[in-house]
């Protein structure tokens, strides 16, 4: 018996098009597959197409006898251009078939092997742009890579020089290609009435390919009235008989298949180089093995041929590199007779069938559970050529597969290689997460880089923790380096690895006092130090893990560090503060420590001990405070500098509009602004409010269900005017700010005070200790001097447990604390992003997010009538639909992400709007489930504290879901412990369900935990119970490591506090 194909719900005449994604087609599809499984059915527009989307599926297609290729929608328009050459004719045109059999030798070993000087000739082009350039410039690898793969084709296929590198802009033969390719693909999929209505883009598209047929066929003409003695594919097609037919190939067709080449072949190489780069600046030990590989076989010499074979890391990197993103990512074919798929889908002789290599080549029974990981080791020993037959498929299949692979590897393998001899390579943004643009192949969208010749000294670049912006490659990038302060004796270097904020403000600081005491201060990254660390002046580290790996914009320098030998820092003299929470035992401190310990076994001379800040302590800035002031003092002996004794050296704000008039500019839009759909309330009046916000994403952002989206907010609107109320200002007043030392405010231009003081500060966070003794410095009131004096006494308990920000303390003391705007300005941190789990699937919708928010508005503990109001949850309470707000999405942990296959049950754990990821989950099951496909249960533990007040979702989503039978909810409600068996919270729900979760586990549930750390430390410590009560002779400590070994791989948390 044979099973229904399944497809999406459809609608009349147009079916299922409102399921593409006319953008990101191949986004689309995979989501499609993720929900409806290994085939599914979409009729657009009458026509009717399957996919698949399993190696079992592709490998019963790759058969040439059984099934046979057919040219897709867009690729048929194409044909405009190069009619039936090699890679767009239909199987009955004779032309390809002579094509092919000329052309096979011009690609066997010995002729691709004769291209290598060719090659070279235009991959120096590239590698002495790079280098001219210097490191500060911003480069957009998918051009230069474009530039150097079209460059290639055309020296080597026929002899001809594009000279694409010696123009700013696109040469206009690559400009005429790229923009028919780009409306190509928009013809594929119109409707035939609209493209009709359409003549201005039709003119365009076929002036396009008349001005590539004309060069095509001017090549072609001086070729045959001056004749060259050279083996290449141009002389090939004009000079070769095909063996079988005693035919040539007419000019006509020599003009398409040269024009094919040029075509098929830039695009594939040149998307397979930028996607190599994403993924090994993304993993930088992989980039390190892999340039150990390369100095080690190349030993300072170029590449050359016989190089290559050696390289087999650098293999097994483009193999797993085309695995996971295949710049060509589908191919169509069709049965030649009627067949049953997978021994149960009936398909129809002439169906057409697509294979999803982007979806295929990931698949979990092949590659496991980590199938979306990159990992090269993957492809080595053996474990490659052992693989099912067809997992991996990136040049296409049979007869009709790609003819210029040799080529292409060839190429990929000497341009990368000395790519990577020459530079180390790292991200503008070190926060980037691949993003992708499609015409007829996919290539990475917004993709930027720097590289720097690995024999010369760093620079130091600022990077923030701030939603990304669009970045113009011809962008001039801003400057951190030394501003001579008058005074200074010596440089100082202060460097962050930092996500959400916290070490890049604390660093901030650091770079912000130093002017102070006589040092003139270049702050950085962690990453734009890799390399060589200076040595003329002290280097201040302030720095945190994540879940015990480096932050984003840390973790090459930390690779690269690992990778030192004795006295290889020998004369850098160093100091580390490091940012934790010590509920993380195993991971605690872990890369402060690691970076602190290496420099000293490197050679390098620790000026001061390593600072511990605990952010689940009360103490956490004050330890900071004291480490600064250790720091300083420790500084100004060892370099004899002296301390000026004004709290703002360097530093300065001048009134430059008296504010009679509003500003002539208004902020512009970006890229990076997402837009407020709904905006509503979950919780009942008089309870702690919960909001369910929905976003469209910023154009082109994609998200996987359990991913982040990081806001960055701005302050309450009370608050900014509180400040401008206490100094005196209106709120149209603009001043210009000068500083000679590196910040994170806007530099000497107008800028409006309300605006740095909504967007750029934080207002509300508590006094530290250093801002403390600058305010008691700044009073001669003694009453005044005193009080402050016995908060920095008392600060654990008068300031930081009171949450008693500067802005309150000089509200207390009116015209008593001489501070200045400039000097307060100076004090305050910088805006932070904050990260909200996002609560939906893109099952549900790829271009929305859902965000599930508890809002923040407590009674003052300072006793003031006005409450504290948490800025990110209240900026977003005030929003409403159509609001913009700037917004990224930021990738979790690998872990926190449900399972590959759907069948897997899972247990979950949250209490309030710790459901926000759970949520998601259980979202995209039920799109799963709805669709067709089995999926595991979900016993879902949510804590809240009345059933009808602040049960979230239960009367609408949940309620549908557990009606799906996709999830069991197991609610905890803490006022009413009566209406949840007797249970107050989720840990005690945990004990008397103790024998669902045991079944669930041995069934291989993956648990989630999603809250606050007081949450998690309750469910294991439940969960040892457990265990406990099975086996009584179990100690507490041997029952808590046996818990770690039968949880590792399957336990998961996203914690917040």
């Amino acid at each position: 018996m044979t099973s229904q194909i399944p497809q999406p719900p459809s609608l009349p005449f147009i079916g299922n098009v409102t399921q593409l994604d006319k953008e990101l087609p191949i986004q689309g599809f995979s989501l499609l597959a993720q929900q409806y499984g290994e085939i599914y059915l979409l009729n657009i527009l009458g026509r009717k197409t399957i996919f698949l989307n399993s190696q079992e599926l592709a490998n019963q297609v790759s058969n040439d006898a059984k099934f046979v290729k057919i040219v897709g929608a867009a690729l048929d328009e194409v044909r405009y251009l190069v009619g039936d050459a090699l890679f767009t004719a239909h199987e009955h045109e004779p032309n390809w078939e002579i094509a092919h059999r000329l052309l096979m030798p011009a690609f066997n070993t010995a002729s691709i092997r004769d291209m290598m000087e060719d090659m070279r000739d235009i991959c120096d082009q590239l590698l002495l742009k790079w280098e001219r350039f210097g490191p500060d410039h911003i480069i957009d690898p998918s051009d230069d890579l474009t530039r150097v793969a079209l460059d290639t084709l055309a020296l080597c296929a026929m002899s001809y020089r594009l000279n694409s590198f010696y123009t700013e802009n696109q040469p206009p033969f690559a400009a005429a290609m790229t923009d028919f390719l780009k409306e190509c693909f928009a013809r594929s999929a119109r409707p035939s009435f609209v493209q009709a209505l359409m003549s201005g883009a039709t003119t365009k598209w076929e002036a396009d390919s008349q001005f590539m047929t004309d060069i095509a066929t001017r090549i072609l003409q001086e070729r045959r009235d001056n004749p060259i003695e050279k083996k290449d594919l141009l002389n090939t097609m004009l000079y070769s008989k095909d063996h079988k037919t005693g035919q040539g190939l007419p000019d006509d067709a020599i003009v398409k298949n040269l024009l094919t080449f040029l075509i098929a072949g830039h695009e594939t190489s040149s998307g397979l180089m930028s996607f190599m780069t994403y993924y090994l600046i993304k993993n930088p030990e992989t980039m390190r093995k892999l340039q150990n590989e390369i100095d080690e076989v190349l030993g300072g010499q170029p590449v050359q041929y016989q190089d290559l074979s050696k390289m087999h890391y650098l293999t097994a990197v483009i193999r797993e590199t085309l695995r996971l993103t295949p710049t060509a990512p589908m191919r169509g074919v069709t049965p030649r007779e009627d067949t049953v798929l997978a021994n149960k889908y009936f398909v129809k002789a002439g169906q057409p069938l697509v294979l999803n290599a982007w979806v295929f080549q990931k698949d979990p029974k092949v590659w496991g559970e980590d199938a979306h990981s990159f990992r090269p080791e993957r492809m080595m020993d053996g474990k490659f050529e052992a693989l099912p037959p067809h997992s991996w498929q990136p040049f296409g299949f049979g007869l009709r597969g790609c003819i210029g692979r040799p080529f292409a590897l060839q190429e990929v393998s000497l341009v990368m290689a000395s790519i990577l001899q020459k530079f180390d390579l790292s991200f503008v943004d070190p926060a980037y997460n691949l993003e992708l643009k499609q015409a007829l192949t996919v290539k990475p969208k917004d993709l930027f880089i720097r590289a720097k010749l690995r024999t010369r000294a760093p620079q130091l670049r600022a990077t923030s923790a701030l939603p990304k912006q669009v970045i113009s490659a011809s962008t001039t990038p801003t400057s951190t380096k030394p501003t001579a302060v008058a005074g200074a004796r010596c440089p100082m270097y202060i460097l962050y690895g930092s996500n959400t904020g916290t070490s890049e403000a604390f660093a901030q600081r650091i770079t912000n006092d130093a002017p102070n005491y006589g040092f003139a201060p270049t702050l950085g990254s962690l990453d734009s130090a890799t390399g060589q660390l200076p040595t003329d002046g002290p280097v201040v580290i302030v720095t945190a893990s994540y879940e015990g790996q480096p932050a984003d914009n840390a973790a090459r320098f930390v690779d690269w560090l690992s990778s030192l030998k004795a006295d290889d820092l020998k004369g850098v003299r160093y100091a580390v503060f490091g940012c934790g929470n010590s509920d993380w035992t195993t991971t605690y401190q872990r890369i402060p420590a690691l970076i602190d310990e290496s420099f000293e076994k490197r050679g390098g001379e620790r000026l001061a001990p390593r600072g511990v800040g605990d952010s689940s302590q009360g103490n956490f800035f004050e330890i900071f405070d004291q480490f600064t002031i250790d720091l300083w003092t420790t500084l100004t002996k060892a370099y004899s500098t002296v301390r000026s004794e004004s709290p703002t050296s360097g530093f300065a704000v001048k009134i430059v509009d008296p504010g009679t008039t509003r500003p002539a500019a208004l902020r512009q839009t970006d890229a990076g602004l997402g837009r407020v759909i709904e905006n509503r309330v979950l919780t009942k009046p008089g309870h702690p409010v919960k909001r369910h916000l929905e976003f469209e994403l910023p154009e082109d952002s994609t998200y996987r269900v359990g991913d982040y989206l990081a806001i960055l907010p701005q302050n309450p609107p009370r608050d900014v005017h509180r400040v401008l109320a206490h100094f005196g200002f209106s709120n149209e007043q603009t001043v210009t700010i000068s500083s000679v030392a590196p910040t994170f405010l806007p530099l000497d231009k107008s800028v409006s005070l309300a605006e740095i003081l909504s967007g750029y500060v934080e207002l509300s966070q508590p006094a530290t200790t250093q801002d403390l003794r600058v305010m008691i410095e700044a009073s001669s009131d003694e009453a005044v001097r005193e009080q402050l004096t016995k908060l920095k006494d008392s600060y654990q308990s008068t300031v930081l447990a009171r949450r008693i920000s500067v802005l309150d303390l000089l509200e207390q003391h009116p015209n008593k604390v001489k501070l200045d705007i400039g000097t307060y300005l100076h004090m305050l941190p910088p805006m932070r992003v904050r990260q909200y789990s996002i609560s939906s699937s893109p099952l549900w919708n790829a271009q929305h997010v859902t965000l599930t928010v508890s809002v923040l508005e407590e009674k003052s503990l300072t006793g003031k009538e006005q409450g504290f109001l948490g800025v990110a949850s209240n900026y977003l309470s005030n929003l409403v639909a159509g609001d913009r707000v700037q917004m990224s999405v930021r990738a979790s942990a690998a872990a926190f992400h449900p399972p590959e296959d759907p069948e897997i049950p899972l247990i979950a754990y949250c209490a309030g709007s710790g459901l926000a990821p759970i949520r998601g989950f259980i979202q995209e099951r039920a799109f799963q489930k709805e669709s067709g496909r089995k999926v595991g249960k979900i016993i879902l533990f949510f804590g809240c504290r009345d059933p009808e007040a602040d049960y979230l979702y239960s009367t609408t989503d949940l309620a549908e879901w557990s009606k799906l039978g996709v999830v069991d909810v197991r609610p905890a409600f803490s006022r009413f412990p009566d209406h949840s068996g007797g249970c107050k919270y989720i840990q005690d729900r945990l004990w008397d369900d103790r024998q669902d979760v045991l079944d669930a586990f041995k069934d291989k549930a993956q648990s989630f935990v999603c809250g606050s750390s007081q949450i998690a430390k309750a469910i294991r410590a439940q969960s040892v119970e457990i265990l406990r009560s099975l086996r009584p002779n179990l100690s507490q400590v041997n029952a808590e490591e046996e818990l770690n070994l039968l949880l590792e791989g399957r336990f998961a948390t996203d914690v917040f506090d």
